[in-house]
């Protein structure tokens, strides 16, 4: 067993060198003497409070924008980065006209809205909120506020989850709080609900509630398609642990709740008889047939080739599945079961990077699962840096391409730079956790006396089905600031 206190939380100014050079502009590294929860302002309370200030702080960034920039002007929203899909999307979609998502038809080439069914419901309850008086300006400008209030719980909620998910670590939820791109993202689009549910999810899963925890995975996929991936590192995970009823219970509970919201739009009926509402359908055609775009490794290919890389859906479909079948393998022949969180980010990531497109907001399904993967602010903050190069440079590129012959903005080769950033950045995040996977004693959460505090049943349970020399123990031919060795799947006094 370890000599570390299991109830002890851990104090990041004094394990993380950033975190404590960044303490200095509050007072410097926590004390040896401080007394812990003696006072009212909790650690989860910080982070949340934090995580609605960034928020606001990002809105104001949308300031331009919101004052006329989403109105005129051929690129003033993407001369100040405050582009938003929200207020251009509430008379695009018929928020405007009072039309109904998914059962009334959309004028145009966009016949019915193309985004799953509960982000829908969330786009069509901010439209309730929305007066019906006014200039089109006028309410397109309530909607987006009305939007970012209810994003604004999202994004609390997020980082409290985070917060709460490694018991002993409750700081790391400054990471998703503080993180640049968070704030600089989150009102572009509806994802932080998806973000949201999956947090909360995987906080459920950390406490042992497979069933609940599947719920909440199911209706993030009803708010947005890549929550299911993480089913795939659970099968893996309980595979290795033997934990098959969990695993039932999780996938049972995701795809009831998925049912539940999906099938009133789903089925429609008619003299002919039962089908598939063309409408619901929408967004996964749409998926399906659109094609690369945005920040793409495939677009950057195609940029720099002239090929427009017709079979880019089957070459993605193909990259995803090897890289699937490789996590598998390095969860199996891993010297210690992997954390939940570190597999969660890598199929994330894994999906990220071979997809069809990147728009900006993606960013933030990778962010609280990055926090709980590698929670280690100088990895994170590089990581970051590059996010907001990317996130500048779409932007400046789309300002070069919609000034005409001005051409006032970041030229092709400055944008397939910034493509190129975000995609060795997240690289670089990803070989990281691979690596402290592969060497278990690198890994910061378990060099303090954890296993795996986000695995919920699979924290510190035996291997029951293992490849290769799994069983060893983890090397230890470094030593971390005197931290102990700790023995792996051993029960707790």
């Amino acid at each position: 067993m370890t000599s570390l206190r299991q109830d002890e939380p851990v104090r990041p100014t004094r394990r993380d060198e950033v975190a404590a050079a960044g303490s200095q502009l509050i007072g410097g590294p926590i004390g040896r003497r401080a007394l812990l929860g003696a006072h009212w302002l909790s650690p989860v309370r910080v982070v949340a409070l934090v995580a609605i200030g960034m928020f606001a702080l990002g809105m104001v960034q949308k300031l331009p924008c919101y004052n006329g920039g989403w109105f005129f002007g051929a690129t003033s929203q993407y001369v100040h980065a405050c582009y938003s899909d929200i207020p251009h999307l509430y008379s695009g979609r018929g928020f405007a006209d009072g039309l109904i998502p998914y059962f009334d038809k959309l004028p145009g080439d966009m016949q019915y809205l193309e985004y799953p069914v509960l982000t829908g419901l969330f786009m069509e309850v901010a439209s309730w909120l929305t007066p019906h008086g006014g200039t089109i300006q006028d309410r397109e400008q309530i909607y987006w506020l009305a939007n970012a209030g209810m994003l604004m719980v999202c994004a609390a909620v997020i980082a409290v989850c985070v917060a709460r998910t490694h018991r002993r670590r409750p700081w790391d939820g400054l990471l998703v709080a503080l993180a640049p791109a968070f704030a600089l993202t989150a009102t572009i689009n509806w994802d932080l609900l998806a973000v949201a549910l999956t947090a909360a999810g995987m906080l459920l899963w950390s406490r042992s509630r497979p069933l609940a925890a599947g719920v909440l995975i199911g209706l993030a996929t009803a708010a947005k398609l890549y929550p299911v991936l993480l089913l795939g590192p659970l099968l893996v995970l309980c595979w290795r642990a033997g934990a098959w009823r969990a695993y039932g219970r999780a996938v049972l509970g995701a795809v009831v709740s998925w049912l539940v919201v999906n099938l009133p739009v789903m089925i429609a009926h008619d003299a002919s008889g039962f089908h598939i509402r063309e409408g619901w359908a929408k967004f996964y055609t749409f998926s399906q047939e659109r094609p690369i775009d945005f920040g793409s490794v495939w677009l950057l290919i195609s940029q720099r080739t002239g090929n427009p890389l017709e079979n880019a859906n089957l070459y993605a479909s193909l990259l995803m599945v090897v890289g699937c079948g490789a996590l598998a393998l390095l969860t199996l022949y891993a010297p210690r079961r992997p954390r939940f969180a570190q597999l969660a980010f890598l199929v994330v990531a894994l999906f990220i990077l071979t997809n069809k497109v990147y728009s900006p907001q993606y960013v933030l399904w990778l962010i609280p699962l990055a926090a709980l993967a590698r929670p280690r602010w100088r990895d994170f903050l590089i990581w970051q840096a590059c996010e907001v190069m990317y996130f500048l440079g779409i932007w400046m590129y789309l300002a070069y391409t919609g000034s005409g012959d001005k051409h006032q903005g970041l030229p092709p080769e400055g944008y397939q730079l910034a493509i190129a950033l975000h995609l060795l950045g997240t690289l670089y995040l990803c070989a990281v956790v691979v690596r402290d996977i592969l060497l278990p004693e690198r890994d910061v959460v378990r060099r303090d006396g954890d296993d795996d505090p986000s695995g919920g049943v699979l924290d510190r349970s035996p291997d029951v089905f293992v490849l290769g020399q799994a069983s060893h123990e983890p090397r230890h031919a470094l030593h971390f600031e005197g931290a102990p060795r700790v023995r792996w799947g051993v029960v707790r006094d």
